[in-house]
């Protein structure tokens, strides 16, 4: 439970197994930071072969390194493929997997959930994801990417950027590699209304200080993820994370201006992690720094 609001995160237990596996050195994972729909480890591999029960959830592997080949599936069904640098493995939920590694690997593993995945598609029948082995897709690896970059640098405020990208690696994942009657709808939407834009904003500046994740300011509009996404960016040209970012930062901005408390205090009052995060946005997006704003410089 995190500010009174149950979450169920993503861990170990959604990832097949994989990660449990004494082969696995993991660097880094989202373990313990409340993603509830996607899971990001990266580690090195070293070489193996073994078979997984099926998980509920699907599973991207992005190459950080090679070439290596890497081998799946059983007899006659066994597939193998020298897979270069950049190279993807993707895996759908609820199907079992085998798995053969011949060289040590350096790799990025997200683990994300079906629900996203059919929240992506957006149709009346459910999607499937293809079995693939070292395919390019130069758009998920960069996603991959950005989410492993999020994961470096994290800080709470970052949740609705987070589940954007999330978001964003199902709709891919549905419109290039999706293998069943399902599709991303593309269809043409209009922004939100009044209301459902009057009550997103309130939920935003009432939860300035806090995580705010995609799907509670979708439930808000009462949309599904998918669709708020598009419409709130109809609406306001924004991403969802960069217009609350913005509400953080112009509210760091009015404080600074007429309240006698400490940097540090005001940037947390208003969703930053510490000072330094404060002073980091500041000046990406208005070219100036806290102490700046308060000096009326």
């Amino acid at each position: 439970m995190r500010d009174g609001r149950v979450t169920s995160e993503l861990g170990l237990r959604d990832t097949n197994g994989i990660l449990m596996q004494p082969w696995i050195e993991p660097e880094r994972t989202s373990a313990g930071l409340g993603w509830d729909k996607q899971y990001l480890s990266v580690q090195r591999e070293r070489p193996y072969r073994e078979s997984f029960a099926a998980a509920a959830t699907h599973l991207v592997i992005l190459h950080r390194d090679g070439p290596v080949t890497v081998r799946r599936g059983q007899g006659k069904l066994t597939r193998a493929r020298q897979v270069p640098a950049g190279g993807l493995f993707i895996h759908p939920a609820g199907r079992d997997l085998t798995v053969e590694l011949g060289g040590a690997l350096s790799t990025v593993h997200l683990y994300i959930s079906d629900d996203l995945v059919q929240d992506a598609a957006g149709g009346d029948r459910p999607v499937e994801l293809a079995e693939e082995l070292g395919t390019s897709d130069r758009l998920l690896e960069q996603l991959v990417l950005s989410m492993d970059e999020t994961l470096r640098h994290w800080e709470p405020a970052a949740r609705t950027y987070l589940d954007q990208l999330g978001s964003m690696v199902a709709a891919q994942l549905v419109r290039r590699h999706g293998s069943g009657v399902g599709s991303v709808d593309d269809r043409p939407v209009g922004g939100l209304g009044n209301c459902q834009f009057a009550a997103v904003r309130t939920l935003m500046e009432e939860r300035l200080a806090e995580p705010v994740s995609l799907a509670e300011l979708a439930s808000v509009a009462g949309l599904s993820v998918s669709q708020f996404s598009r419409q709130f960016k109809a609406r306001t040209g924004l991403a969802p994370h960069r217009f609350l970012l913005g509400l953080r930062v112009d509210q760091a901005c009015r404080l600074l201006r007429t309240d006698t408390a400490p940097i540090a205090e005001i940037a947390v009052r208003c969703g930053f992690s510490h000072q330094e995060h404060l002073t980091r946005v500041m000046r990406a997006h208005l070219d100036t720094t806290p102490g700046a704003v308060r000096r009326g410089s």
